[in-house]
Protein backbone atom coordinates (compact mmCIF):
# COMPACT_ATOMS: atom_id res chain seq x y z
CA UNK A 1 0.00 0.00 0.00
CA UNK A 2 1.19 3.71 -1.18
CA UNK A 3 2.10 6.10 1.95
CA UNK A 4 -0.77 8.81 2.24
CA UNK A 5 1.14 12.27 1.21
CA UNK A 6 -1.68 13.87 2.51
CA UNK A 7 -0.84 12.90 6.03
CA UNK A 8 1.33 15.25 8.56
CA UNK A 9 4.85 15.05 8.37
CA UNK A 10 5.49 15.32 12.12
CA UNK A 11 7.51 12.85 13.56
CA UNK A 12 9.42 12.23 10.34
CA UNK A 13 13.17 12.85 9.39
CA UNK A 14 14.39 16.24 9.52
CA UNK A 15 14.07 16.74 5.92
CA UNK A 16 10.49 15.69 5.80
CA UNK A 17 9.58 19.28 7.23
CA UNK A 18 10.04 20.76 3.65
CA UNK A 19 8.50 21.10 0.96
CA UNK A 20 11.16 20.08 -1.54
CA UNK A 21 14.46 18.32 -1.24
CA UNK A 22 16.50 21.42 -2.60
CA UNK A 23 15.14 23.27 0.84
CA UNK A 24 16.69 20.33 3.11
CA UNK A 25 20.11 22.64 4.87
CA UNK A 26 22.35 19.75 5.95
CA UNK A 27 24.21 22.22 7.40
CA UNK A 28 21.31 23.00 10.07
CA UNK A 29 20.27 19.27 10.74
CA UNK A 30 24.31 18.91 11.26
CA UNK A 31 24.19 21.31 13.98
CA UNK A 32 21.12 20.35 15.63
CA UNK A 33 22.27 16.86 15.84
CA UNK A 34 25.41 17.92 17.80
CA UNK A 35 22.96 19.97 20.50
CA UNK A 36 22.89 17.00 22.59
CA UNK A 37 26.38 16.84 23.15
CA UNK A 38 26.92 20.45 23.58
CA UNK A 39 24.68 20.41 26.63
CA UNK A 40 25.58 17.37 28.12
CA UNK A 41 28.90 18.85 27.90
CA UNK A 42 28.05 22.26 29.34
CA UNK A 43 26.26 19.93 32.95
CA UNK A 44 29.64 17.58 33.27
CA UNK A 45 31.44 20.77 33.53
CA UNK A 46 28.82 22.54 35.60
CA UNK A 47 29.21 19.32 38.07
CA UNK A 48 33.27 19.06 37.80
CA UNK A 49 33.45 22.56 39.12
CA UNK A 50 31.21 21.84 41.62
CA UNK A 51 32.91 18.81 42.91
CA UNK A 52 36.16 20.40 42.64
CA UNK A 53 37.60 17.73 40.06
CA UNK A 54 36.79 15.94 36.07
CA UNK A 55 35.01 12.72 36.26
CA UNK A 56 36.89 9.33 37.38
CA UNK A 57 39.46 11.97 39.08
CA UNK A 58 40.43 11.15 42.12
CA UNK A 59 40.10 13.44 45.65
CA UNK A 60 43.34 15.91 45.02
CA UNK A 61 45.93 16.25 48.25
CA UNK A 62 46.66 19.17 49.66
CA UNK A 63 50.00 19.78 51.74
CA UNK A 64 51.65 17.20 53.47
CA UNK A 65 49.61 14.63 51.81
CA UNK A 66 46.91 15.00 53.40
CA UNK A 67 43.82 15.05 51.18
CA UNK A 68 40.80 17.78 50.40
CA UNK A 69 37.49 16.31 51.24
CA UNK A 70 35.17 16.09 48.70
CA UNK A 71 32.40 17.96 48.93
CA UNK A 72 30.13 14.99 46.93
CA UNK A 73 30.08 11.83 44.52
CA UNK A 74 28.64 11.67 41.11
CA UNK A 75 26.13 8.57 40.94
CA UNK A 76 25.26 8.29 37.23
CA UNK A 77 22.70 9.85 34.79
CA UNK A 78 19.13 10.63 34.22
CA UNK A 79 17.23 11.43 31.33
CA UNK A 80 15.25 14.20 30.09
CA UNK A 81 13.51 15.77 27.79
CA UNK A 82 13.98 19.22 26.93
CA UNK A 83 13.02 21.34 23.68
CA UNK A 84 14.77 24.51 22.25
CA UNK A 85 14.97 26.63 18.81
CA UNK A 86 16.93 23.32 18.10
CA UNK A 87 14.08 21.25 18.58
CA UNK A 88 13.19 18.72 20.75
CA UNK A 89 15.86 16.59 21.91
CA UNK A 90 16.79 13.99 24.78
CA UNK A 91 19.51 14.85 27.03
CA UNK A 92 21.91 12.66 29.85
CA UNK A 93 21.71 14.82 33.25
CA UNK A 94 24.83 14.03 35.37
CA UNK A 95 23.16 13.17 39.11
CA UNK A 96 25.36 13.94 42.27
CA UNK A 97 24.85 13.70 46.02
CA UNK A 98 26.77 16.68 47.61
CA UNK A 99 27.60 17.36 51.50
CA UNK A 100 25.68 19.72 53.62
CA UNK A 101 27.36 21.60 56.64
CA UNK A 102 25.04 19.59 59.20
CA UNK A 103 26.88 16.18 57.35
CA UNK A 104 23.98 15.05 55.23
CA UNK A 105 23.81 14.95 51.85
CA UNK A 106 21.49 16.49 49.47
CA UNK A 107 20.96 15.95 45.60
CA UNK A 108 22.73 18.25 43.57
CA UNK A 109 20.54 20.89 41.25
CA UNK A 110 22.27 22.00 37.84
CA UNK A 111 21.93 25.67 36.93
CA UNK A 112 22.11 25.10 33.38
CA UNK A 113 18.59 23.39 33.05
CA UNK A 114 16.71 23.88 36.09
CA UNK A 115 14.43 21.26 37.63
CA UNK A 116 11.21 21.01 35.63
CA UNK A 117 12.16 22.91 32.63
CA UNK A 118 10.89 21.25 29.69
CA UNK A 119 11.46 24.37 27.03
CA UNK A 120 14.34 27.01 26.94
CA UNK A 121 13.65 30.40 27.50
CA UNK A 122 14.47 31.45 23.80
CA UNK A 123 11.72 28.79 23.06
CA UNK A 124 9.48 30.39 25.25
CA UNK A 125 9.91 33.73 23.81
CA UNK A 126 9.58 32.29 20.71
CA UNK A 127 6.20 31.21 21.46
CA UNK A 128 5.08 33.92 23.11
CA UNK A 129 5.97 36.54 20.25
CA UNK A 130 4.52 34.23 17.61
CA UNK A 131 0.79 34.89 19.86
CA UNK A 132 1.66 38.21 20.33
CA UNK A 133 1.95 38.45 16.12
CA UNK A 134 -1.63 37.55 15.91
CA UNK A 135 -1.27 33.76 15.59
CA UNK A 136 -3.78 32.10 18.04
CA UNK A 137 -2.88 29.26 19.63
CA UNK A 138 -4.69 26.41 17.23
CA UNK A 139 -2.14 28.17 14.32
CA UNK A 140 1.00 28.11 16.39
CA UNK A 141 1.64 24.35 15.89
CA UNK A 142 1.41 24.47 12.20
CA UNK A 143 3.89 28.07 12.40
CA UNK A 144 6.52 26.38 14.16
CA UNK A 145 6.12 22.95 13.22
CA UNK A 146 9.30 22.65 11.34
CA UNK A 147 11.39 24.78 13.71
CA UNK A 148 10.16 22.66 16.75
CA UNK A 149 9.75 19.34 14.90
CA UNK A 150 5.94 19.06 15.60
CA UNK A 151 6.23 19.31 19.05
CA UNK A 152 4.51 22.73 19.75
CA UNK A 153 0.75 22.26 20.36
CA UNK A 154 -2.21 24.62 21.53
CA UNK A 155 -1.23 23.50 24.78
CA UNK A 156 1.90 24.25 25.23
CA UNK A 157 1.31 27.91 23.93
CA UNK A 158 -1.34 28.06 26.51
CA UNK A 159 1.03 27.03 29.08
CA UNK A 160 3.75 29.14 28.16
CA UNK A 161 1.46 32.37 27.83
CA UNK A 162 0.10 31.65 31.39
CA UNK A 163 3.83 32.12 32.89
CA UNK A 164 3.86 35.63 32.14
CA UNK A 165 0.83 35.95 34.46
CA UNK A 166 3.51 36.07 37.47
CA UNK A 167 4.92 38.46 36.09
CA UNK A 168 1.58 40.77 34.51
CA UNK A 169 0.92 40.38 38.39
CA UNK A 170 4.10 42.03 39.47
CA UNK A 171 3.95 44.83 37.16
CA UNK A 172 0.64 45.79 38.16
CA UNK A 173 1.59 46.06 41.56
CA UNK A 174 4.90 47.53 41.16
CA UNK A 175 5.81 50.99 43.37
CA UNK A 176 5.73 54.17 41.49
CA UNK A 177 7.15 55.85 44.70
CA UNK A 178 10.52 56.14 42.36
CA UNK A 179 9.38 57.34 39.22
CA UNK A 180 10.27 61.29 37.93
CA UNK A 181 7.10 61.38 36.22
CA UNK A 182 6.18 64.76 35.44
CA UNK A 183 3.88 63.98 32.55
CA UNK A 184 1.01 62.05 31.92
CA UNK A 185 -0.87 60.91 28.76
CA UNK A 186 -4.59 58.89 29.58
CA UNK A 187 -6.85 57.71 26.57
CA UNK A 188 -8.79 54.42 25.90
CA UNK A 189 -9.65 51.95 23.29
CA UNK A 190 -12.26 49.49 23.10
CA UNK A 191 -11.60 45.75 22.06
CA UNK A 192 -13.83 42.73 22.06
CA UNK A 193 -13.45 39.92 24.43
CA UNK A 194 -15.58 37.10 25.48
CA UNK A 195 -17.54 37.28 28.56
CA UNK A 196 -20.01 35.10 29.81
CA UNK A 197 -19.73 33.06 26.22
CA UNK A 198 -20.90 36.24 24.50
CA UNK A 199 -18.49 38.83 22.07
CA UNK A 200 -18.62 41.81 24.56
CA UNK A 201 -17.26 45.07 24.22
CA UNK A 202 -15.00 46.56 26.53
CA UNK A 203 -13.07 49.57 27.29
CA UNK A 204 -8.96 49.25 27.58
CA UNK A 205 -8.03 52.25 30.17
CA UNK A 206 -4.17 53.34 29.34
CA UNK A 207 -2.04 55.68 31.47
CA UNK A 208 1.33 56.79 29.51
CA UNK A 209 3.73 58.61 31.77
CA UNK A 210 6.39 60.60 30.67
CA UNK A 211 9.72 61.01 33.36
CA UNK A 212 11.82 63.96 33.85
CA UNK A 213 14.43 62.64 31.35
CA UNK A 214 11.84 62.65 28.48
CA UNK A 215 11.77 58.79 28.24
CA UNK A 216 7.61 57.83 28.25
CA UNK A 217 6.58 54.85 30.29
CA UNK A 218 3.35 52.53 30.39
CA UNK A 219 2.30 52.61 33.90
CA UNK A 220 -0.72 51.15 34.01
CA UNK A 221 -3.45 49.67 31.70
CA UNK A 222 -7.42 48.40 32.93
CA UNK A 223 -9.78 46.71 31.64
CA UNK A 224 -13.24 48.58 32.51
CA UNK A 225 -16.61 48.51 30.92
CA UNK A 226 -16.11 51.87 29.52
CA UNK A 227 -14.22 54.96 30.14
CA UNK A 228 -16.95 56.78 32.98
CA UNK A 229 -15.85 58.53 35.35
CA UNK A 230 -15.92 55.91 37.72
CA UNK A 231 -13.68 53.72 35.66
CA UNK A 232 -11.42 56.67 35.46
CA UNK A 233 -11.19 57.50 38.91
CA UNK A 234 -10.51 53.85 39.90
CA UNK A 235 -7.42 53.90 37.16
CA UNK A 236 -5.93 56.76 39.09
CA UNK A 237 -6.65 56.09 42.42
CA UNK A 238 -4.49 53.07 41.58
CA UNK A 239 -1.62 54.97 40.17
CA UNK A 240 -1.37 57.35 43.50
CA UNK A 241 -1.94 54.08 45.71
CA UNK A 242 1.14 53.25 44.27
CA UNK A 243 3.28 56.22 44.91
CA UNK A 244 2.36 58.28 41.97
CA UNK A 245 3.17 61.88 42.67
CA UNK A 246 1.19 64.79 41.17
CA UNK A 247 1.94 65.01 37.43
CA UNK A 248 2.98 69.28 36.45
CA UNK A 249 1.03 68.20 33.46
CA UNK A 250 -1.96 65.59 32.63
CA UNK A 251 -2.88 64.99 28.41
CA UNK A 252 -6.31 63.44 27.77
CA UNK A 253 -8.91 62.95 24.62
CA UNK A 254 -11.77 64.99 26.00
CA UNK A 255 -13.94 61.98 27.36
CA UNK A 256 -16.62 63.92 29.80
CA UNK A 257 -16.00 60.55 32.50
CA UNK A 258 -12.26 61.36 32.33
CA UNK A 259 -12.52 65.14 32.71
CA UNK A 260 -14.38 64.53 35.68
CA UNK A 261 -12.39 61.95 37.39
CA UNK A 262 -9.18 64.48 37.08
CA UNK A 263 -11.12 67.66 38.36
CA UNK A 264 -11.99 65.85 40.97
CA UNK A 265 -8.46 64.41 42.13
CA UNK A 266 -6.18 66.97 40.21
CA UNK A 267 -7.76 70.22 40.03
CA UNK A 268 -5.04 72.51 40.18
CA UNK A 269 -2.94 70.55 37.21
CA UNK A 270 -2.74 71.72 33.78
CA UNK A 271 -4.58 69.90 31.66
CA UNK A 272 -4.19 69.50 27.72
CA UNK A 273 -7.16 68.39 24.93
CA UNK A 274 -6.05 66.57 22.54
CA UNK A 275 -6.22 68.46 19.52
CA UNK A 276 -6.47 65.67 17.08
CA UNK A 277 -9.74 64.33 18.95
CA UNK A 278 -10.91 67.84 18.72
CA UNK A 279 -10.22 68.24 14.73
CA UNK A 280 -13.04 65.26 14.83
CA UNK A 281 -15.17 66.37 16.94
CA UNK A 282 -15.30 69.60 14.85
CA UNK A 283 -15.96 67.95 11.61
CA UNK A 284 -18.50 65.90 13.01
CA UNK A 285 -20.82 69.19 13.70
CA UNK A 286 -20.23 70.29 10.38
CA UNK A 287 -21.79 69.33 6.64
CA UNK A 288 -19.70 67.00 4.61
CA UNK A 289 -18.55 70.22 2.14
CA UNK A 290 -17.61 71.85 4.64
CA UNK A 291 -14.76 69.29 6.02
CA UNK A 292 -11.95 70.07 4.02
CA UNK A 293 -12.14 74.13 4.89
CA UNK A 294 -12.95 73.50 8.33
CA UNK A 295 -9.74 71.28 8.80
CA UNK A 296 -7.99 73.92 6.70
CA UNK A 297 -8.58 76.73 9.04
CA UNK A 298 -8.57 74.86 12.03
CA UNK A 299 -5.01 73.38 11.14
CA UNK A 300 -3.95 76.72 10.37
CA UNK A 301 -4.89 78.44 13.96
CA UNK A 302 -3.29 74.68 16.09
CA UNK A 303 -0.12 74.39 14.12
CA UNK A 304 0.58 78.29 14.18
CA UNK A 305 4.09 79.42 14.96
CA UNK A 306 3.57 81.71 18.23
CA UNK A 307 0.82 82.01 20.85
CA UNK A 308 0.22 85.54 19.24
CA UNK A 309 -0.90 84.02 16.06
CA UNK A 310 -2.89 81.06 18.00
CA UNK A 311 -4.93 83.64 19.74
CA UNK A 312 -5.48 86.03 16.81
CA UNK A 313 -6.17 82.76 14.37
CA UNK A 314 -8.60 81.64 16.99
CA UNK A 315 -10.26 84.71 16.95
CA UNK A 316 -10.74 84.82 12.95
CA UNK A 317 -12.30 80.93 13.39
CA UNK A 318 -15.12 81.87 15.91
CA UNK A 319 -16.24 84.49 14.38
CA UNK A 320 -15.81 83.25 10.57
CA UNK A 321 -17.64 79.78 11.97
CA UNK A 322 -20.19 81.63 13.97
CA UNK A 323 -21.77 82.73 10.90
CA UNK A 324 -21.11 79.79 8.62
CA UNK A 325 -21.78 77.04 10.83
CA UNK A 326 -22.62 77.68 14.54
CA UNK A 327 -22.10 74.03 15.96
CA UNK A 328 -18.36 74.11 14.73
CA UNK A 329 -17.88 77.43 16.60
CA UNK A 330 -19.54 76.59 19.78
CA UNK A 331 -17.32 73.16 19.56
CA UNK A 332 -14.53 74.93 19.48
CA UNK A 333 -15.29 77.83 22.13
CA UNK A 334 -16.61 74.22 24.52
CA UNK A 335 -12.73 72.97 25.11
CA UNK A 336 -11.85 76.27 26.43
CA UNK A 337 -8.29 77.17 27.34
CA UNK A 338 -7.27 73.75 27.80
CA UNK A 339 -7.38 73.30 23.88
CA UNK A 340 -3.99 75.52 23.30
CA UNK A 341 -1.88 74.50 26.93
CA UNK A 342 0.87 73.57 24.69
CA UNK A 343 1.37 77.22 24.02
CA UNK A 344 2.63 77.64 27.60
CA UNK A 345 5.60 75.99 27.17
CA UNK A 346 8.43 75.97 25.23
CA UNK A 347 7.85 75.83 21.78
CA UNK A 348 10.25 72.68 21.05
CA UNK A 349 7.78 70.75 23.17
CA UNK A 350 4.08 71.65 21.62
CA UNK A 351 4.50 68.30 19.47
CA UNK A 352 4.84 66.22 21.78
CA UNK A 353 1.62 68.04 24.03
CA UNK A 354 -0.27 68.71 21.46
CA UNK A 355 -2.00 65.16 20.96
CA UNK A 356 -2.31 61.72 22.63
CA UNK A 357 -0.68 60.61 19.67
CA UNK A 358 2.01 58.63 22.14
CA UNK A 359 -0.67 56.38 23.42
CA UNK A 360 -3.07 55.84 19.77
CA UNK A 361 0.29 54.54 18.49
CA UNK A 362 -0.30 51.65 21.11
CA UNK A 363 -3.46 51.46 20.12
CA UNK A 364 -2.88 51.25 16.71
CA UNK A 365 -0.43 48.46 17.26
CA UNK A 366 -2.38 46.27 19.38
CA UNK A 367 -5.19 46.66 17.27
CA UNK A 368 -2.77 45.18 14.31
CA UNK A 369 -1.73 42.43 16.41
CA UNK A 370 -5.29 40.90 17.12
CA UNK A 371 -7.40 41.49 13.92
CA UNK A 372 -6.71 37.92 13.53
CA UNK A 373 -8.59 36.88 16.70
CA UNK A 374 -11.99 38.60 16.32
CA UNK A 375 -12.72 38.09 20.02
CA UNK A 376 -10.24 37.65 22.96
CA UNK A 377 -10.62 35.14 25.26
CA UNK A 378 -10.79 37.02 28.17
CA UNK A 379 -10.70 40.89 29.47
CA UNK A 380 -7.73 40.36 31.29
CA UNK A 381 -6.22 38.34 28.51
CA UNK A 382 -6.84 42.05 26.34
CA UNK A 383 -5.08 43.69 29.06
CA UNK A 384 -2.15 41.41 29.80
CA UNK A 385 -1.04 41.28 25.46
CA UNK A 386 -1.41 45.04 25.69
CA UNK A 387 1.44 44.93 28.42
CA UNK A 388 3.11 42.26 26.40
CA UNK A 389 3.51 44.55 23.37
CA UNK A 390 6.22 46.97 25.82
CA UNK A 391 7.71 44.44 28.02
CA UNK A 392 8.50 41.74 25.15
CA UNK A 393 10.44 44.62 23.53
CA UNK A 394 8.33 44.64 20.44
CA UNK A 395 7.33 47.91 20.91
CA UNK A 396 10.26 50.35 22.02
CA UNK A 397 9.29 53.90 23.10
CA UNK A 398 11.16 56.88 22.72
CA UNK A 399 11.73 59.95 24.05
CA UNK A 400 9.41 62.92 23.81
CA UNK A 401 10.21 65.27 21.18
CA UNK A 402 11.72 68.93 23.06
CA UNK A 403 12.53 66.37 25.85
CA UNK A 404 16.04 68.77 26.52
CA UNK A 405 13.88 71.61 27.86
CA UNK A 406 11.21 69.79 30.38
CA UNK A 407 12.92 71.92 33.16
CA UNK A 408 11.83 74.68 31.69
CA UNK A 409 8.68 76.08 33.45
CA UNK A 410 5.63 76.31 31.51
CA UNK A 411 4.03 80.72 31.62
CA UNK A 412 1.37 81.29 34.00
CA UNK A 413 -0.50 83.16 31.44
CA UNK A 414 -3.27 81.12 29.34
CA UNK A 415 -4.78 82.13 26.01
CA UNK A 416 -7.09 85.03 25.50
CA UNK A 417 -10.41 83.35 24.46
CA UNK A 418 -12.32 86.22 23.41
CA UNK A 419 -13.85 86.80 20.30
Amino acid sequence: MTLDSTKSAIGSSEGGHFLCDDWFDPLETGVRRRIRGFIEELLEAELDAVLGRDRYERPRTGGGNSPIRAVGSRHGHRERGLMGTFGATTIRVPRARLTTPEGKTAEWRNATVPAYQRRTKRADALITGAYLSGTNTRRVRRALAALFGGAVGKDTVSRVWRKTKGDWDAWNARSLADESIIRLILDGTVVRVRLDKKATAMSLLVALGVRSDGQKVLLAIKNMGGESEAAWRALLDNLVARGLKTPELVIVDGSSGLDKALAALWSDVPVQRCTVHKHRNLLAHAPDRLHEEVSADYNDMIYAKTKQEIEAKRKVFIRKWRLKCRAVADSLEEAGDRLFTFARFPESQWKSIRTTNAIERLHEEFKRRIKTQTVLPSAETAAMLFWALLASGQIVMRKVDGWPSLSQKPSDQIIDLAA
